[in-house]
């Protein structure tokens, strides 16, 4: 079935859902932007996760466009759905890798039962993936997923995210 897809602007760690989706980097080990605020917010359970699957299957990190679940630990969710997408290099960035972030969190999620997915826009902060871009990636994947999840939220830190996310959504 096809997600609703809805929009919020504000503090992803704030949301209330069966699964808030992490843009985390490679180690699992907490970072800048949304990974260190999910980190923060969670509290030491999600790191501690983390770091089992460092120490188990993910020795080299996760890899780019995959994605794994941990507890949510202080956060209003069930899971947290941790996803590594792509730096936007000069030249360009390979669309496939940030599709691969959307559809892995979704497979993720329905492995998980989740029928409630906030996102944030993945790789737009220090990965530099250009908004519109990134919007057009994220909201195409979403509707041509086929998952059992219900809802879709894409959470967005401001004005200028929110609006490249509600005019691909039309």
């Amino acid at each position: 079935m096809t997600p609703t897809i809805t929009l919020a602007k504000g503090d992803i760690t704030r949301e209330s859902a069966d699964a808030i989706v992490n843009a985390a980097n490679s180690s699992l080990l907490g970072g800048g932007g949304v990974d260190g605020a999910i980190h923060r917010r969670g509290g030491p359970a999600i790191l501690e996760e983390c770091r089992k699957l460092r120490a188990s299957q993910y020795g080299k990190g996760l890899p780019t466009g995959q994605a794994v679940a941990t507890t949510a630990g202080e956060l209003d969710a069930r899971w947290v759905i941790h996803t590594v997408g792509p730096v936007w290099q000069v030249g360009g960035g390979d669309a496939s890798l940030l599709a691969s972030c959307y559809r892995e969190s979704l497979r993720v999620a329905d492995e998980l039962g989740a029928r409630t997915v906030a996102f944030p826009a993945i790789s737009t902060g220090v990965y530099r993936w250009p908004m519109d871009d990134a919007a057009r990636i994220a909201v195409e994947t979403a509707l041509n997923t086929p998952t059992d999840v219900e809802e879709v939220r894409f959470v967005l830190f401001d004005d200028r995210a929110y609006e490249a996310f509600a005019t691909r959504l039309g």
